[in-house]
């Protein structure tokens, strides 16, 4: 950086050391924008051009009505193993917390029916979460549940109790293996609040059945994970090549 690079490049460069020598910790919030345009003496179009920049390499992050953050470390989760949410935020040094905002019985479309065996039409449990780790949304959870088992998972604390563990400890269910499919979805407005992004940013959708003894699927969810906060590691091994005859 010389005396001929452009004000707002300075004052990129300044906020990211403070970021990087953590006098700016992760989650903390940047001081409001008057005290920065006050400490580097630039225009505040300086200042917000500077802060694009900050938000283009992912070191920090505009909360709607909140103001401006450090960047948390993307937290890495394997997809190797049917795991929770619970379970994947404990391996990776998170505490984690939900928060339900909804259950409620809907009616199955053929989407919901086909992964979970079941006749279109037939009613089924809802259940919509927000999981957090270390107080930060990371996902919103859509879970659909067999209704006879669904009855009976909402009458516990959904805050508090995660629903792998209701199926397999409480109810006998055995999660015996999972189907996956992840792909890059556009954040509906009901998500991205809940996720607190903005409306139509991309982010992780995991389409996942659950199945429990015979292959009988139990557990069909859509989660919605932020894709700035996430993400998923994978190991694959090299099937062996044929022969040339």
């Amino acid at each position: 950086m010389n005396e001929h690079s452009p004000l707002y490049a300075i004052v990129e460069i300044a906020l990211a050391a403070d970021i990087a020598e953590a006098k700016l910790p992760p989650g903390s919030q940047l001081p409001s924008e008057g005290r920065l345009i006050e400490r580097f003496n630039v225009s505040r179009t300086t200042l917000r051009k500077a802060i694009e920049n900050l938000v283009a390499r992912g070191l920090v992050e505009i909360r709607r009505g909140k103001g401006t953050f450090v960047t948390q470390p993307k937290i890495v989760q394997e997809l190797t193993s049917l795991t929770g949410f619970v379970e994947d935020m404990q391996k990776s040094g998170r505490v984690p917390t939900a928060r339900l905002l909804d259950k409620t019985v809907v009616t199955a479309d053929a989407r919901v029916a086909g992964k979970l065996a079941l006749p279109v039409g037939s009613d089924v449990m809802r259940i919509q979460r927000i999981r957090l780790a270390d107080g930060i949304a990371i996902s919103f959870d859509e879970t659909y549940l067999p209704l006879d088992i669904g009855d009976k998972v909402v009458t516990h604390d959904l805050d508090a109790e995660p629903i792998f563990s209701l199926l397999e400890d409480k109810y006998d269910l055995p999660l015996t293996g999972a189907e996956y499919r992840l792909e890059a979805v556009i954040a509906r407005p009901d998500v991205a609040a809940a996720l607190m992004v903005d409306p139509g940013s991309a982010i992780f959708l995991i389409e996942r059945t659950s199945y429990t003894r015979d292959s009988q699927p139990i557990d069909y969810e859509n989660l919605f994970y932020r894709g700035d906060m996430i993400s998923f590691v994978t190991h694959l091994a090299r099937s062996p090549r044929p022969h040339s005859s």
